[in-house]
């Protein structure tokens, strides 16, 4: 298939140090995670490092939007026991992910030794720019993003990705890692394989569902889904905008994020191609976005009121 990527089953592991990107950006409340749907779906490639005689596995990964600040409340380390429970061993947490003492921790361990890094994004150097904690905008240097990805290189003898959710994302833990051998995870190649069937043979008629916050990440793949698919469903975040654009509906305090012009672009194309784009009818709200607000419904004919945000699709679009 063209999406084909070398795989972490195709390179030799015995006795190396796998430095390995995952996603562990999970829900947490209270401290504590309350889903751990995403570290389980990285086990599976933890284990096969392992069981191939690696001398080491270090996970490294993001958690919420610090911005390049060290938030309490976004450290991984809540995260570390969760990842210990599920893989039947000790996972040692380290409470940077860069510099001297990481790269000590992690150059001669224990063999079979298995450690978690703090927070990627506690560092600007990650995303390349952030907020400081006064409210400015900070930016990284490419020098100290160098600096930065070098040091994650250190940590490892070969760089496996498995981290999907974020693969779209130029940031250094993704594509500044420069080790001789790097591969895919068992996650990120399942669904590249996906992708493969989908964009190269997929069967017919073929539906895409496409969802998030924000149109203007996502208007050239709604463009290039337009010529494979035969109707698209846009749903999550960025439904709103195209609602708003499309029938003038009052959205309220949704998000919103794209020039008319765009939206209206895409409909004529889609309609061009005779793709059916469908939208949601009617929606779920609230007065704000928190477990102790009021809720309420809306359809497309009444609007969302002003101060009140759709946060989810309603029982008729359901249907």
């Amino acid at each position: 298939m063209g999406l084909s990527k070398l795989s972490i089953s195709d390179v030799d592991l015995k006795g190396k140090r796998v430095l390995i990107r995952v996603d562990f950006n999970v829900p947490m409340k209270d401290g504590k995670v309350t889903n751990t749907q995403r570290i389980a779906a990285a086990i599976p490639t933890i284990k096969y490092a392992l069981d191939k005689g690696a001398k080491s596995v270090v996970l490294m990964s993001h958690l919420g939007r610090p911005d390049g600040n060290k938030v309490e409340k976004y450290s991984l380390k809540p995260v570390c026991s969760e990842v210990s429970k599920l893989l039947g061993k000790e996972v040692t947490f380290l409470s940077d992910c860069v510099g001297p003492d990481v790269i000590n921790a992690c150059s001669n361990p224990a063999p079979g030794s298995v450690f978690l890094l703090e927070n990627l994004r506690f560092h600007v150097e990650e995303e390349g720019k952030g907020v400081s904690l006064s409210g400015d905008k900070t930016k990284a240097t490419a020098d100290q993003i160098k600096a930065f990805s070098e040091s994650l290189t250190k940590l490892g003898d070969v760089y496996v990705n498995d981290a999907f959710g974020t693969a779209h994302r130029a940031h250094a833990s993704m594509v500044g890692c420069q080790l001789p051998q790097k591969a895919c995870g068992f996650l990120m190649n399942k669904e590249l394989t996906y992708f493969a069937k989908a964009l190269e043979n997929p069967e017919r008629p073929f539906l895409a569902i496409l969802g998030g916050a924000k149109v203007s990440d996502k208007i050239q793949l709604i463009n290039n889904m337009l010529d494979k698919v035969n109707e698209l469903i846009i749903g999550g975040g960025m439904a709103y905008t195209f609602l708003k654009q499309i029938h003038n509906m009052n959205i309220g305090a949704s998000l919103f994020d794209a020039p008319g012009a765009e939206i209206v672009q895409v409909m004529e194309t889609a309609k061009a191609k005779h793709v059916a784009i469908h939208l949601p009818v009617d929606f779920v709200t609230a007065d704000k976005f928190a477990e102790d607000a009021n809720t309420g419904t809306a359809t497309i004919e009444s609007g969302i009121p002003d101060g009140w945000m759709g946060l989810d699709i309603g029982p008729k679009t359901i249907e």
